[in-house]
């Protein structure tokens, strides 16, 4: 499968409704601090 084609939106939008994914959101102009115990993946998606 050949996800490439994929928008990233539509990839953040599927992956934040699996279990075991916590999607934490920053508005413009705010910072946000995300603390994790390992191990993780962290992904930072700025679209």
């Amino acid at each position: 499968m050949n996800l490439s084609n994929v928008k990233t939106c539509d990839l953040v939008a599927e992956l934040s409704h699996r279990e075991g994914v916590e999607k934490h959101t920053a508005e413009p102009y705010q910072d946000v601090t995300v603390s994790v115990n390992g191990p993780a993946v962290v992904l930072v998606v700025i679209d």
